[in-house]
């Protein structure tokens, strides 16, 4: 196992850019190359820099303000009634927790999401809350069992991607709207782990709206009215 290999082991592996870098291993390699401090990581939080601090043989130090600040964990949540199914939350979503169409309701698997906040700006039409699913921040074994999961799931979807870029079905039209090609995308079969949210039994998938039929362009057009003049009006979406 190389440094990099090392220092990335012991990052949350958000792939949510607080850092500075596009992924976690971009930012691994930034640390290990000495172009990155070992600070810059809030979802790893203090005792994540300690981490680092002790492999590198550095001095540990309070993480850096201008990337951010250490919290208790969040998931994303999908407003039903709101989502246009325009697909960006998906495309966004670094380790494929949002499923759904086009043109119709997107939901999050809450047990895979890891709160790294980057399908908020692209939505249209404000639909996503950000919702902490914990008082305190986590402690760091369970940082640790999250990130490997986180991993798995990132290292899939770019893999899967790489795929479809390099062999696109023509049989199938090309490639979908978040670059995958649809056929490979089976939004009916996937399993969604349990929920931590109250009002959600166990295993059980969350309530789709697959049989209704595509949303109409009116609809879509007013829903984006109606975001932006929430943006507007300066509403936080948490708040719903």
């Amino acid at each position: 196992m190389t440094l990099i290999d090392t220092i990335d082991a012991l990052l949350p592996q958000t792939q949510c850019t607080r850092c500075g870098y596009p992924t976690c291993r971009a930012y691994a390699e930034a640390i290990a190359a000495g172009a990155a401090e070992i600070n810059q990581c809030p979802p790893g939080g203090a005792a994540g820099v300690a981490a680092l601090a002790d492999l590198l043989g550095r001095a540990t130090k309070p993480l850096n303000p201008a990337n951010g600040f250490e919290g208790a964990p969040i998931v994303a949540l999908i407003d039903e009634d709101v989502c246009i199914g325009c697909t960006k939350c998906i495309q966004a979503c670094p380790v494929d927790a949002i499923v759904g169409a086009a043109k119709r309701m997107h939901t999050v698997i809450t047990a895979e999401c890891t709160g790294c906040e980057l399908c908020v700006p692209p939505c249209p039409v404000d639909c996503i809350a950000l919702v902490p699913t914990a008082a305190q921040p986590l402690g760091r074994a369970e940082v640790l069992a999250r990130a490997a999961q986180a991993r798995r799931r990132f290292e899939a979807r770019t893999a899967r991607r790489v795929r479809a870029t390099l062999q696109p079905s023509p049989s199938r039209g090309g490639l979908g709207g978040d670059g995958v090609d649809p056929g490979e995308r089976d939004t009916n079969s996937i399993p969604f782990p349990a929920s931590p949210f109250k009002g959600e039994e166990k295993g059980d998938v969350p309530p789709m709206k697959g049989d209704a039929p595509p949303i109409t362009r009116s609809a879509v057009l007013e829903a984006i009215a109606r975001g932006k003049a929430r943006r507007a009006a300066g509403k936080d979406p948490s708040s719903r």
